[in-house]
């Protein structure tokens, strides 16, 4: 019984060569989907099987009690007519040892299979706690209510989708237990609280009850220092269990600490409280940029001035007249003034972004960063995709896009590294980074003997429904993606100098699936294309 289906056969190629990192990348999750099509498949036909068996048992079943009710009511005068009496020598002789054998046929063996087969490759504990990191991820830097997300009414989602997208309380429950495991006791409340809210709705658990989660919440509301919110949650629990040992304990332990606090001289709590806030508001940070960068994820970026806004245009643009394009010159629009950030409409078509990402799926591996300490690639948790790397000799399609990136910009790709193609996964984002090498880290592109990179070209292949933008944290630009379209900017100063304004970021995608390709173009042969200059000008 081929149940697995094509699908499998797919999933099988491109998993054994790659490591799980599933949520980091939708394309991949997509294949898990009808994975679990042909697993659900696979169990109706062992649930039809069940039931068939099941129902030959109870035609049995039902013809002895017919059978047996009659011939106990006068067993003498039943078993007095010879067929009756060979009857039942033969039933239990032969017809109930037939019977045990269909009760213990075991009818799971082909679902049991496929679903051996395919376990191995389902996502592992990583994959569960990196999906629920990146949904706090998500709630965090569009600012979203844990409500928000348990009913599925994001941003950007209609109501037909949120019907399929809803958390129970076991998920919210669940949750929490990982970020809990990770100490995050402010994400720890947030969705403890979530999951008590929900069953003081109504709705049911077989797994969690109140008081497991009143546990969780007292603990994590005591870890941020707030001793009568800690209080307050144990004794809820004491009256649901007034047994729980460690609710017990807890109970002594924070009436003793608060009636300590209570001594404390009321201004002193008074910054104690404010104290406690900013500890919770503001967690330790690596990343010092993380307040602005979150505010142009969600559209509060700054505004450019009339005056500059009025340097902004969309043209035809035509490249001086390249051959190309005199008779059919390219949109081209103005995104931001300085640096001069333009992005060309409709520049490639739907076919070819299609084949590119038809070339890419296969080979998508988790995204790796440049670490100026090692000089080596290697994963990092602000750095949520999966990317591949196709050469202008492995499809004609490649080399035609290279070709359009060149006459678009007059750039030499001769030397650019190969089209680097994305997909992000789930809250997918890559944190605030630079594309050039900086001067504390000299060999960042040494092995490639083409200089630093000049440039950057970003092709959006898909359009995002939520999130997802370009935003560039020095100067306040946001872009958004939108499908067909390329975003172009300088890397580098024409006297070669990194220009740091353009540090830049992909923002969490919130909802939606997002593509992107592009083209880092390296310094050298361009000596003739963008000549030096030893002003730091645009």
């Amino acid at each position: 019984m081929a149940l697995c289906g094509w699908w499998l056969i797919h999933f099988l190629i491109f998993t054994s060569c790659s490591a799980h990192d599933f949520f980091t990348s939708i394309g991949h999750m997509t294949d898990l989907l009808f994975t679990e099509k042909d697993l659900v498949t696979s169990l109706k036909d062992y649930i039809r099987a069940e039931e068939s068996k099941l129902e030959q048992i109870k035609k049995w079943a039902d013809k002895l009690d017919v059978l047996s009710a009659a011939a106990t009511q006068d067993p003498e005068g039943f078993l007095g007519h010879p067929v009756n009496a060979f009857k039942l020598m033969k039933r239990l002789n032969t017809e109930w040892g037939e019977l045990e054998s269909l009760v213990l046929t075991d009818v799971s063996d082909v679902f049991i299979s496929n679903l051996t087969i395919q376990r191995q490759y389902f996502p592992n504990d990583d994959d569960q706690t990196g999906a629920a990191k990146a949904l706090m991820r998500l709630q965090d830097t569009y600012q979203l209510d844990t409500n928000a997300i348990s009913t599925g009414e994001l941003p950007g989602s209609s109501s037909t989708s949120s019907a399929w997208s809803t958390l129970t309380v076991d998920d919210c429950y669940d949750l929490g237990k990982v970020v809990y495991s990770e100490a995050d006791y402010y994400h720890t409340e947030l969705w403890m609280a979530q999951a008590l809210r929900q069953l003081d709705q109504g709705e049911t658990s077989r797994a969690v009850d109140a008081v497991t989660v009143l546990d969780y919440l007292s603990y994590s509301v005591y870890q941020q220092g707030e001793l009568e919110r800690a209080l307050e949650f144990t004794r809820r629990l004491l009256d649901l269990d007034p047994t729980h040992q460690r609710a017990n304990g807890n109970l002594k332990y924070f009436e003793y600490q608060l009636a300590k606090q209570k001594k404390v001289e009321k201004v002193e709590e008074k910054e104690e409280e404010s104290k406690v806030r900013q500890r919770r508001e503001s967690k330790d940070d690596y990343l010092p940029e993380r307040k602005k960068y979150e505010q142009l994820c969600r559209g509060q970026g700054i505004k450019l001035t009339p005056r500059r806004q009025s340097r902004l245009f969309c043209r035809y643009y035509d490249n001086n007249r390249h051959p190309r394009y005199v008779i059919g010159p390219v949109q081209q629009e103005d995104e931001w003034d300085s640096p001069h950030i333009v992005r060309y409409h409709n520049i490639v078509s739907e076919k070819d972004m299609e084949k590119v990402k038809e070339l890419a799926k296969p080979r998508l591996r988790r995204a790796t960063v440049h670490d100026p300490h090692t000089g080596k690639l290697t994963t990092a948790h602000y750095r949520v995709s999966k990317s591949a790397w196709l050469g202008a000799y492995e499809h004609p399609v490649v080399d035609k896009i290279n070709q359009l990136i060149e006459d678009v910009t007059g750039l030499n790709v001769k030397t650019a590294e190969d089209l680097q193609v994305a997909n992000y996964g789930l809250g997918g984002q890559y944190e605030p980074h630079f594309d050039f090498g900086r001067k504390d880290e000299p060999d960042a592109f040494e092995e490639l003997g083409t200089g630093n990179r000049i440039a950057t070209w970003l092709l959006y292949m898909t359009d995002v429904q939520a999130g997802g933008a370009t935003v560039f944290t020095d100067i306040g630009a946001a872009v958004k993606p939108k499908k067909g379209t390329a975003v172009f900017w300088y890397n580098l100063y024409p006297s070669g100098e990194g220009d740091y304004r353009t540090r830049h970021a992909a923002c969490p995608v919130l909802l939606g699936n997002k593509w992107v390709s592009n083209k880092w173009i390296h310094e050298r042969g361009q000596e003739f294309r963008r000549r030096c200059s030893l002003n730091e000008t645009d």
